[in-house]
C-alpha cells in the first residue's frame, strides 16, 4: 500500500513575487511538489503598480506569467485565492493592510507563508503563522557590465546603440559601447534586475517610484529608468561617482581655506552639469566633518559619496519641508543642500541659514552669478547676502571662480546724485577683493551690473563689438521715450547701450520703434543715462 504524500501548500506574498525567487528556484529543480497558491491582494497590488506604470509592477507581471507557464508544464500546482480589493481599496491601502490581508490568507489556508521582507516575516511569526524569510543573496547587476574603469555614466535606450560618458568630471568623452541597439526585452530584463537587487540590498533603495518613471539609489549607482508615457521608448541611465576626492586635493588658496574655516556659513557651489560640483560637495562635508562639526546633507535622490558620520536624508513622506524640521531638531553644524532647483529649496536653504545652520547649496548655473540670481525673487534682495556669503564655481573639476557677497548702503556705480543712495549687494572676487557685480533695487526692477569685464564676460563682449552698434534717435513726449532704430532690427529682440554698458533687451515695433514709459523701470534706466550726457546705441 502506497502512502498518499500530502503536497506542500504555500503562499507567496507580493515580496517574494517581485523577487522572481520562486520561478528561478522551480526552474532549478530546488522546489518540487508544491502547490503554490497566489492571494489575490497580492495580484491586485502587482496590476495596480503596474498600470500605475511602477516598474516594480512589471517585475511582477513577468513572475506571474513565468509561474503560469510553470504549471502548465505540470512542474507546480497554481491556484488564486481570497477577495480580491478593488483597485480604489489598493491605492489608498497602506502596505501593512495589504501585508496583513496576506498574513490573513496565508492562515486560513494553514498554508506556508514565504516572503521576503523582514518585518512581514517577523509579524507572520508573531501570529502563529509557519514562515520563511528568504533573504536574497547579491549577486552582479547587469547594468554594471556596460560600465569600465573610468565610465561615469550610462545611457541605455530602446533602439540606440548604449552609450557612455568615459573621463572625469570636466574632462569626458562620450563613446559608443557596441554597434547593436538596445532591444526592449534586453532593457526591460537589466530593470527587472535593478529592481530585484535594490529591494534585497540594505544599501539601496527606490527614491522616486511615479507612472513611467524610477530613480534607484543602488549601492554607488544612481539609476533612472524611464518607459513611456514619460518617455517616448524606455531608457536606463546609470550615473556613478568614479573619484572621492578631499579640500586638499582641490586648488584652495590659503585665504579660502581660512574662510571656510572661520566665517563662510552661506556657501553655494555652482557650475554646469557635469562639472564636479557634488563630488566638491562631498569633499566640502567631509572637511567640516574632520572639523568635528555636525553635518547633515538633504538629497533627494541621495548620491553624495561621504562617510558614516554622516547622515543623508531625503524628502519625509514627499516633502522636504518636513525633512528640514527634522534637520532643526537634530541641530547640525552644517547641512549640505544637493540640487537646488525649485523655489521651495531655496526657501528651505535660506530658513536654515537664518535658523543658525551653516548651509552648502549645489545649483546648476552656467556663470558663478548666475547662482546668486537664483535667489532674486525668492528671497528678499536685502536678506541674500545673509543667506549666501561665498560662492564657489566649479568647471571641469576644479574652482574656477570664488566670489564673495556683501551688503553696504551706497550710490551704485555710475549714478552720481547723492539722493540715489540705497541698499547694494556687492560681489566681489574672493582672491582679489576686486569689485565685479552690483545688484540693487532701481524702480520696481532689481538690476544686477556689472561694474566692469569679469571672466566670461569678456568673451560675450567681443563678439558684441562684432557687430556694429548704431546711434538710437530718442523722441520725447510727455509721458514716454520713443526710440528708433533702423528697419533691419524691426520686431527683433534690441539690445540697448548706453556708451558700452548694457541697458536693458526689448522688442521693436513693425516700424522699428520702440515707447517706453518714462515712469517705468526701463524709463528710469535711459533717464539716469540721458542725465549722464550718454549716447544711446542699439544693436
Amino acid at each position: 500500500m502506497v502512502k498518499n504524500v500530502m503536497t506542500e501548500i504555500i503562499v507567496p506574498d507580493t515580496s517574494i513575487i517581485i523577487e522572481r525567487w520562486l520561478s528561478r528556484k522551480i526552474k532549478k529543480g530546488k522546489l518540487n511538489d508544491v502547490k503554490i497558491v497566489i492571494p489575490n491582494a497580492v495580484v491586485a497590488e502587482i496590476e495596480y503598480q503596474a498600470n500605475t506604470g511602477k516598474a516594480i509592477g512589471f517585475a511582477g507581471l513577468e513572475e506571474l506569467k513565468a509561474l503560469r507557464e510553470l504549471a502548465e508544464q505540470k512542474k507546480i500546482e497554481l491556484e488564486f485565492f481570497g477577495d480580491r480589493p478593488s483597485p480604489g481599496q489598493i491605492k489608498y491601502a497602506s502596505k501593512g493592510e495589504i501585508d496583513a490581508l496576506i498574513r490573513k490568507q496565508a492562515r486560513e489556508l494553514g498554508a506556508k507563508l514565504i516572503t521576503s521582507d523582514y518585518i512581514q516575516a517577523s509579524l507572520a511569526r508573531a501570529e502563529g503563522i509557519e514562515t520563511e524569510y528568504i533573504k536574497i543573496k547579491k549577486k552582479r547587476i547587469k547594468i554594471e557590465d556596460f560600465f569600465s574603469e573610468n565610465t561615469m555614466s550610462v545611457h541605455l535606450k530602446e533602439g540606440v546603440p548604449p552609450l557612455a560618458k568615459r573621463g572625469s568630471p570636466g574632462h569626458w568623452e562620450l563613446v559608443k559601447i557596441r554597434e547593436e541597439p538596445m532591444t526592449l526585452e534586453e532593457l526591460q530584463s537589466i530593470a527587472m534586475d535593478i529592481i530585484e537587487r535594490t529591494r534585497s540590498e540594505k544599501d539601496s533603495f527606490i527614491e522616486i517610484d511615479e507612472p513611467g518613471a524610477t530613480v534607484i539609489q543602488m549601492r554607488d549607482y544612481r539609476i533612472a529608468i524611464a518607459r513611456p508615457p514619460f518617455s517616448d521608448g524606455m531608457e536606463i541611465t546609470a550615473v556613478r561617482p568614479l573619484v572621492k576626492m578631499t579640500i586638499n586635493d582641490y586648488n584652495v588658496s590659503d585665504k579660502l581655506l581660512k574662510r571656510l574655516r572661520e566665517r563662510a556659513e552661506g556657501i553655494l557651489i555652482a557650475g554646469p552639469p557635469g562639472a564636479g560640483k557634488s563630488t566638491f560637495a562631498s569633499a566640502l562635508a567631509e572637511f567640516y566633518s574632520s572639523m568635528n562639526k555636525i553635518v547633515k546633507t538633504i538629497e533627494k535622490p541621495r548620491d553624495l559619496q561621504v562617510g558614516p558620520d554622516i547622515t543623508q536624508y531625503t524628502a519625509l513622506r514627499g516633502s522636504l519641508e518636513r525633512t528640514a524640521d527634522v534637520l532643526l531638531l537634530v541641530r547640525p553644524d552644517y547641512c549640505i543642500f544637493d540640487e537646488l532647483r525649485k523655489t521651495r529649496d531655496f526657501k528651505i536653504f535660506a530658513d536654515l541659514r537664518f535658523a543658525g545652520v551653516g548651509m552648502i547649496g549645489v545649483v546648476h548655473a552656467t556663470q558663478a552669478i548666475d547662482a546668486i540670481q537664483r535667489f532674486i525673487g525668492r528671497v528678499d534682495l536685502g536678506l541674500i547676502s545673509r543667506v549666501v556669503d561665498t560662492v564657489i564655481f566649479i568647471k571641469g573639476g576644479e574652482i574656477e571662480k570664488v566670489y564673495s557677497l556683501n551688503l553696504t548702503v551706497k550710490v551704485p556705480t555710475g549714478m552720481t546724485e547723492r539722493d540715489l543712495a540705497r541698499p547694494v549687494i556687492e560681489v566681489r572676487d574672493f582672491e582679489r577683493g576686486e569689485l565685479e557685480y552690483e545688484i540693487y533695487v532701481f524702480g520696481e526692477q532689481v538690476v544686477v551690473a556689472p561694474v566692469k569685464e569679469v571672466k566670461g564676460e569678456k568673451r560675450r563682449k567681443r563678439e558684441v563689438t562684432k557687430r556694429e552698434k548704431t546711434p538710437v534717435e530718442i523722441e520725447t513726449t510727455r509721458k514716454h521715450y520713443i526710440l528708433f532704430v533702423p528697419p533691419a532690427l524691426a520686431r527683433k529682440l534690441v539690445n540697448f547701450y548706453a556708451d558700452e554698458d548694457l541697458l536693458f533687451t526689448v522688442r521693436a515695433g513693425k516700424r522699428g520703434e520702440v515707447k517706453i514709459r518714462k515712469t517705468s523701470n526701463y524709463g528710469k534706466i535711459l533717464e539716469e543715462a540721458l542725465k549722464l550726457g550718454r549716447r544711446i546705441y542699439a544693436e
